[in-house]
Formats: C-alpha cells, structure tokens, sequence
C-alpha cells in the first residue's frame, strides 16, 4: 500500500514544482514586461514620433495626394482624344418592290446588313488657352494642399510640445510632494519627541500630521493628472497604451529672446496662413483669365477613317467594303459669351478683393498673436526669477523658524505655516519654468518656425 503512496507523491510534487515555476517565469515575465513598458523620452524624441504616427499627417497627404492626380487630370485635357466603334445592322425590307410607271419596277432584296466602323482622332490646337489656366489652377491646389500639410505638421507638434509640458508639471510637482513629505516626516517625528519629552502639546504632533495629509492629497490630485497627461501623450506618440513616460532632458528655459521685429519678419516669411492667401489670390487671377478666354474661338483637327461593309461577313473582302479617310480643321466661336460672360468675371474680380482683404486681415491677427505671445514670453522669464526670489526668502524663513521651534520659541504652526510657504514657492517655480518653456514654443509656433 505504501509503494502506490510514495508513488503518488513522486508524481506530484514534480507537477506542483513545475507549476510553481511556471509562475515564477510568469510573475518575472510580467515584471520585465512592465518595466519594458517605461519609457524616457527626450522633448525632440517626443515631436519625431508624433509627426511620424499622426494620422492627421496621414490624411494630409492623401489630400495632397489627391490634388496632384488632379493636377494630372487636367494635363491629360491637353492630349488628343480617339475612339474606335463598330456598328452591325440588319435590315428588313417586306415591301421591296418600286414601281415608278416609267419603266421596269425596281427590286430590293427583302433583307440588308451593313457593318459601319469608325476611328477618330481630335486635337484641340486652339482654345483661347483655357486648358492652361486649368493646368494652373490645379497646379495651385496642389501647393495650398502641401501648405495646409505643413500646417497640420505645425500644429501635430505643437499639440506634443503642450502634453510633453504637462507631463513635466506633473512629474515636477511630484517630486516636489514627495521632498516635502520626507521633511514633514521629519518633523513628526521631531514634535513626537519633544511631546515626550514633554516640551510640546499633543497638538503640535496632530498639526503636522494634518500637513501631512494635506500633501498627499495633493499627491494624489497629481498622480491622477499625470496617469491623463500620460495616456493622452502615449495616444498622440502612437506608443501603446499603458506605457509609462519619464522627462529624459533638463526643461529650465534658457531661450533669450530677440526683438519682436525679428519674430514678426519671421511669420511674414513662414506662416502657412500667408501664403495660402497669396496662392487663392494667384487662384483668382487664373480664375477671371480662364473666363475671359470662353469669349474666344476654338481651332480643333480631325483625323477619321471609316469602314463600310454591306454583307453579312464582318471580315473584309475584295470589292465588299469601302474605307472613305476623312482630316479637316474646325474653327467655332461661341459669340454669345462676350455678354453672358460679364457678371462671371464681375464676381469673380470680387472673389479676388476680398480675398486680399481677407490677407490683411490674417496678416493683422498674426501680429497681434506674435505680440502677445512675445509679451507672455518674457513676462514667465521675468516670474521665474521673482519666483526664485521667493523661494530664496521662504527658504531663509523655513530655516529661522525651524531654528526657533527646536528651540521651542516658535509655535508648531508656525512652523508648519513656513514649510507651507516654502512647498508652495517649490511648485510655483516648477510650474512658471514649464510655462515659460511652453510659452516660447508658443512663440515660434506663431512665427510659423516651430518644425523648422
């Protein structure tokens, strides 16, 4: 009975190692799994791999896609057009007797079949050059699409430069908790001691305590802002979705900056608006020209050739078909169109005024952006540095005080009062240097130079 036992058992315990293996393999997978999943990344890393994924981007170039197949169509205008058809039909013919009362009646067979072939080839040679103002005005569509492209571009980078942004408040703002929770612990257990030693109240302990709590729930407001700032950077990154990023780059503004000339030359010269103007301005020149040309003729050639089969076989014999050839020139003008054409060029010159007004209209929010954003620029540089100021003097007063407190001069609300000013100093840094940062990308992208 034993020998089955002990059977039994050899088989078993090898199974139960084995699995428990397995599950060693499994939780060290899963840990090397999730570890694969962090990922640093650096500011320039970040905008590559945007541009790269976006889908937007994607569908930009099937426009542009699509204006340069148009762009092809209407240079396929300008080349001749041929057909080639053939045509069988039979005719029946019961009355087939003419009798005219001036001689023998005429006969026709009772039945008929003709086979009729024609190839053709025409040429326009002359239109008034409306296929080249067609030519032309496709021609711009294809660079407005190629601009709108680019602009798409400037704002898929921009969009990762605010998220990447977000990220470093968040993660900056963190490790700013995560300190000031190690120095309150600090305290706590300071203010414990004294409480037994009896040189504080059981009050000053629950003070800090309750400073404590405050910061971490500050903590975790943070935590939860980072887990949608990172999941909304990891979607525009194309990464998958449960990867964890890291700020991999030192993101302290150093960008001095130049006169506003410079940066308002810059959008003249850049910004895709701009030029977009002037290509539909270029648009609705070729516009009035293609109209005004409908009031002139057309010269077109021809080239035909027919084959005339009366029997019933398709295929050509001697003396059963005819192949008349045919070539002419044809000259036509269409006369009504020097009036009906008036009010089309009327509105298209209209077309044309407004969209240079409409210029100046764009070119005077572009300066009003570029000034504001180059007024928000150097008014974070100036907060950074005030801000710094303050941090100098909070920490000063943080050191003071507990100085005084140890020494039990200062109340532990005090104190706690001071590390709050300081901590709150911390975060107002981290946050006005991110915004400074974002804020001179915010400039270039009004400059038009941001992927430049």
């Amino acid at each position: 009975m034993n020998t089955p036992n002990n059977s039994s058992t050899q088989r078993y315990l090898p199974g139960t190692a084995g699995k428990a293996l397995a599950l060693a393999l499994a939780l060290t997978a899963s840990v090397f799994g999730a570890r694969a999943q962090d990922r640093a990344i650096t500011l320039d890393e970040a905008i590559k791999l945007g541009l790269e994924t976006s889908k937007t981007l994607k569908l930009s170039q099937t426009k542009i896609d699509q204006a340069v197949s148009q762009f092809a169509q209407a240079k396929d205008k300008a080349l001749p057009t041929g057909n080639v058809s053939l045509a069988y039909n039979r005719a029946q013919i019961p009355a087939n007797t003419l009798d005219l009362g001036a001689g023998d009646p005429i006969r026709l067979p009772s039945a008929a079949n003709a086979f009729l072939g024609i190839a053709s080839v025409n040429e326009t040679i002359f239109a008034g050059r409306r296929l080249r103002y067609a030519q032309e005005s496709t021609d711009l569509l294809v660079k407005a699409a190629k601009l709108d492209a680019d602009k798409d571009k400037e704002e898929i980078a921009y969009n990762v430069i605010s998220e990447y942004y977000n990220l470093y408040k968040v993660m900056q703002s963190k490790k700013v908790v995560d300190q000031n929770l190690k120095t309150i612990d600090a305290q706590i257990k300071q203010s414990q001691r004294f409480f037994e030693q009896g040189l504080v109240t059981k009050n000053d302990v629950l003070r800090f305590q309750l400073q404590r709590a405050n910061v971490e729930l500050n903590g975790i407001d943070l935590e939860n802002n980072r887990k949608i700032v990172n999941y909304n950077l990891d979607i525009l990154l194309g990464l998958p979705e449960g990867t964890q990023l890291s700020i991999a780059q030192n993101m302290t503004p150093d960008k001095n900056v130049g006169p506003m000339s410079t940066y308002l030359d810059s959008a003249y010269t850049n910004r895709k608006e701009l030029r977009v103007m002037d290509i539909r301005t270029q648009s609705a020149e070729t516009n009035i020209k293609s109209i005004n040309a409908e009031k002139s003729p057309t010269l077109s050639a021809s080239l035909g050739a027919y084959y005339v089969n009366a029997s019933a076989n398709p295929l050509p014999r001697s003396g059963q078909f005819i192949t008349p050839i045919t070539a002419g020139l044809t000259a036509a003008w269409n006369f009504g169109t020097l009036w009906t054409t008036k009010n089309k060029v009327t509105e298209a010159r209209i077309e044309r005024d407004q969209t240079v007004i409409n210029k100046g209209i764009v070119t005077d929010n572009i300066k009003n952006e570029v000034n504001r954003n180059y007024q928000t620029y150097q008014t974070a540089l100036s907060k950074i540095k005030l801000l710094q100021t303050s941090i100098d003097q909070a920490g000063e007063n943080n050191k003071i005080l507990e100085n005084k407190y140890q020494s039990n001069i200062a109340s532990a609300t005090d104190r706690a009062d001071a590390n709050t000013l300081l901590y709150q100093a911390q975060i107002n840094l981290e946050l006005a240097k991110a915004d400074a940062g974002l804020a001179y990308y915010t400039l270039l992208k009004s400059t038009g130079s941001l992927t430049k």
